[in-house]
């Protein structure tokens, strides 16, 4: 009897374990709560779709690119056969997808799931970039007869803001490559493109004798179409940058190694600038690529826009009068600036005559710590502000350590100085 009663139990118990594993089963089939070792597969062959169709852009394989979009989705198909044109003459030297995460498995009746997946796009400009660009997309992949696809792009980030756009989704991208620069343009005549390039050329050695040290000593430049497609690529309303000929963007305190900066040109201001303005104006963007590494929180405007301006003006024979006319007006008024402008005084969008003096003020504290100390002790003034752990302090602590003065002494010199070139 003893046996007899072991062994119903041990039946039962095996019982209730199939019975589990059936209901497993089940779930599994019904796609109800995916498990954790569903969603690794899926993010997997996710992930291997996005290698495949970035091997084909880098091969030029047109057919093998276009096979990972869903063709289904045609308007997606066609956007993307424009963005595989448009990027014909970028010197691509690596371009790469990573799968962040992935939202909900959605089922969609009839063709299999959907997923909502973000993807950082890598990549590197041959003979430029050391290291990879990143931007960030929202992709919407879906799964059909067991093969993976791009279905959509979102237009919006998690948050609902409109995120910043490539060059090469506004349009077809022409390239110009000159000595130290690659120019690469949207809708521009090829004259300009070349102008630019070489305006460039001469930027780099210019700044080279400005700024000691090790940088890239090498600029990419974007131009597109139109002041809106520069705010495009600046992820931001256009009307900010109306009358501001070029923008550089970049992470401030990258190492040396880091992707060079894009230069972003305004065709509109730039357009209507002289070959002097247009010298000055790249010589000042690409000053801002060489210094981006000894850059950071620290560093106040008033001294990277300032150092920025007295590279760019630095053996043009400018005096401080011809480079400075709006704070000039303001000395002979009698509201000559007491301090050094503030962060907020640089501001785009607000108003352009106190801009105009924000920039103005800084360039000649720069002159100013040039003549005094020499090129060499500014240098050192530059990369001592930008070490320090944060903005509080840095400005004083490089003052003291570097040119043996202190912010009071500090800012009557300067307030002399500018007194004595423009009243």
């Amino acid at each position: 009897m003893a046996r007899a009663g072991t062994g119903t139990r041990g039946a039962a118990a095996l019982g209730t374990v199939l019975l589990l594993v059936l209901l497993v089963l089940l779930a599994a089939l019904t796609g109800c709560g995916t498990p954790p070792a569903g969603r690794e597969g899926t993010e997997r062959a996710v992930q291997r779709m996005l290698d495949r169709r970035a091997a084909a852009l880098l091969d030029r394989d047109a057919d093998a690119f276009l096979s990972a979009a869903d063709p289904r989705a045609t308007g997606y198909r066609a956007g993307q056969r424009r963005l595989f044109r448009n990027l014909a003459e970028v010197p691509l030297r690596s371009w790469q997808y990573r799968l962040v995460r992935t939202g909900g498995f959605e089922p969609v009746r009839g063709e299999g799931r959907r997923v909502a997946a973000e993807v950082r796009l890598r990549y590197r400009l041959d003979g430029f970039d050391t290291a990879p660009v990143t931007t960030v997309q929202r992709l919407t992949v879906g799964e059909r007869d067991g093969r993976w696809y791009v279905a959509a792009e979102e237009p919006r980030t998690a948050d609902g803001r409109r995120p910043a756009r490539n060059l090469w989704d506004q349009g077809r991208v022409d390239a110009v490559r000159g000595r130290h620069s690659l120019v690469l343009g949207v809708g521009q005549p090829p004259d300009r493109l070349r102008e630019i390039a070489r305006t460039a050329d001469r930027a780099v050695p210019e700044v080279n004798g400005a700024w000691p040290g090790r940088w890239a000593r090498r600029v990419v430049l974007l131009v597109p179409g139109s002041l809106e497609g520069m705010g495009e690529l600046l992820g931001a309303p256009a009307a900010g940058y109306r009358g501001i000929a070029a923008v550089t963007t970049g992470e401030a305190g990258g190492s040396p190694h880091a992707p060079a900066d894009r230069v972003i040109v305004n065709p509109d201001a730039y357009g209507v600038l002289g070959a002097f303005g247009r010298r000055v104006v790249l010589t000042h963007e690409t000053t801002h690529v060489a210094t981006r590494a000894a850059t950071s929180s620290a560093t106040p405007l008033w001294l990277s826009e300032g150092f920025a301006d007295w590279a760019g003006y630095r053996g043009t024979g400018r005096t401080p009068k011809e480079g400075a006319p709006g704070l000039a007006r303001a000395v002979r008024a009698g509201h000559a600036p007491r301090n050094l402008s503030s962060d907020e005084d640089f501001r785009f969008g607000g108003d352009p005559d106190r801009l105009g003096r924000a920039y103005e003020s800084g360039w000649l504290a720069c002159r100013m710590i040039a003549e005094r100390w020499g090129t060499d002790r500014l240098a050192r003034f530059y990369r001592a502000v930008g070490a320090h752990e944060g903005r509080t302090g840095a400005v004083e602590a490089a003052l003291r350590g570097t040119l043996r003065t202190d912010p009071r002494e500090f800012t009557a010199l300067w307030r002399g100085y500018v007194r004595a070139w423009l009243g």
